[in-house]
């Protein structure tokens, strides 16, 4: 689904699309347009897709999983390119700030107190009929 695509949408379906609200998604799309700028002083072709088709590809990777194949061809654009646009959109993002988690410190340093619940997830044999002898000759 393309940007144009996504203006008509609510705010409810926009963010079950994306995973995040409206002006999270335009706070994000404005650090991009700036990083796009200084990209662009340095020289080069022109993209075929626009800084909110590039968030908005990023964001499908991330909220489905989806093969960078299928995103591609969705956008119009090769997979080794869709690889690049979603690497290139999370590196702008965290170098930013605004969008990273904390650090390790900051989290020990902090006074809030985590509940910790640990699963016990081990592999159990599964059981199955053995095979006897005659089970295996073919006659």
């Amino acid at each position: 689904m393309r940007h144009e695509k996504t203006q008509g949408l609510c705010e409810k379906d926009f963010r079950r699309l994306t995973g995040i609200q409206r002006k999270t998604f335009d706070k994000m799309a404005d650090i991009l347009k700036k990083a796009e700028e200084g990209k662009r002083r340095k020289g080069g072709h022109e993209s075929k897709l626009s800084i909110e088709d590039k968030l908005l590809l990023t964001l499908e990777y991330l909220r489905e999983y989806r093969t960078y194949f299928h995103i591609g061809q969705d956008y119009g654009v090769h997979e080794t390119t869709a690889i690049r646009i979603h690497r290139w959109v999370e590196e702008v993002l965290i170098k930013e700030g605004t969008f990273s988690l904390p650090g390790k410190k900051a989290l020990l340093e902090s006074n809030i107190e985590y509940e910790i619940i640990q699963i016990d997830a081990t592999e159990s044999a599964v059981e199955r009929p053995k095979k006897t002898g005659n089970a295996t000759k073919s006659e």
